[in-house]
């Protein structure tokens, strides 16, 4: 769990950059306007809504952002977004996951192989990686005044199956049914986090040199400057000597 928590340290800090901050949003957004077209505009009966909502307002975004998303969401004339994933391998063989929400299937295709191939990784077929890779709930939360004796008390009897402090951020990890439990146990104790979401933790992490490394951080950075990508997972071993590096 330690190489995950450690790229999730350093994906909050590249974050901090306008350029990230705006692709967050942007990320966001979608997940509003798939949200709403998928349940409808009202929150309290749109428990997906509700939840980018609430990631909307960890990420610090404007109250009238959220508002136009929604607005745009309930347009019947608004693009209408698909989510889809695609597999492949980087440099060394590292596995790659990259989850996109795109309006059009085959410009998203066209730019992922793209990537792979200027790389040196390859695309592979959907579901061929999936193994590799568990499905869990990802709650970052700042600690702020937060007793965190008491915390991990509660949030253990919700089904968290790791809570860890670094920086000033918790993390709670989850299995990916317990998901939903945990973040209606959050929103009782109204503890507000930053995100909440699924996503894919590596069973294994495979390590590689300073050089691959530079390598499959840098075709990760184009999928992830992609408008269409909204997460990519990768199950490369991340050293100090690399977080240093890519800080």
């Amino acid at each position: 769990m330690s190489g995950h928590n450690k790229w999730s340290t350093i994906k909050r800090k590249k974050g901090a950059t306008d350029a990230k901050r705006s692709k967050i949003f942007s990320r966001i957004i979608k997940e509003i306007t798939v949200a709403v077209k998928e349940g409808g505009p009202d929150p309290d009966g749109n428990p997906r809504l509700r939840l980018a909502i609430a990631n909307a307002k960890g990420a610090s975004m404007p109250k009238d952002n959220i508002t136009r998303a929604i607005n745009k969401g309930s347009d019947k004339d608004s693009a209408n977004y698909q989510e889809t994933s695609y597999e492949g391998y980087a440099p060394n063989g590292i596995a790659i996951f990259i989850d996109c929400t795109t309006d059009n299937l085959q410009r998203t295709i066209s730019n992922v192989r793209s990537y792979f191939n200027k790389f040196g990784g390859s695309l592979g077929t959907n579901g061929s990686l999936a193994f590799l890779f568990d499905r869990k709930g990802v709650f970052t939360i700042p600690k702020g005044n937060i007793n965190m004796d008491e915390l991990e008390m509660e949030l253990i009897d919700a089904g968290a199956e790791d809570i860890q402090l670094e920086d000033d951020m918790i993390t709670v990890t989850t299995a990916m049914e317990d998901f939903g439990p945990m973040l209606k146990k959050l929103e009782e104790m109204k503890i507000e986090t930053e995100n909440a979401e699924l996503q894919r933790i590596p069973k294994n992490t495979v390590k590689v040199d300073q050089e691959t490394a530079r390598k499959v951080m840098k075709l990760i950075d184009h999928f992830e400057d992609d408008d269409d990508v909204t997460n990519v997972y990768h199950n490369m071993e991340l050293t100090d000597e690399m977080m240093e590096e890519m800080e």
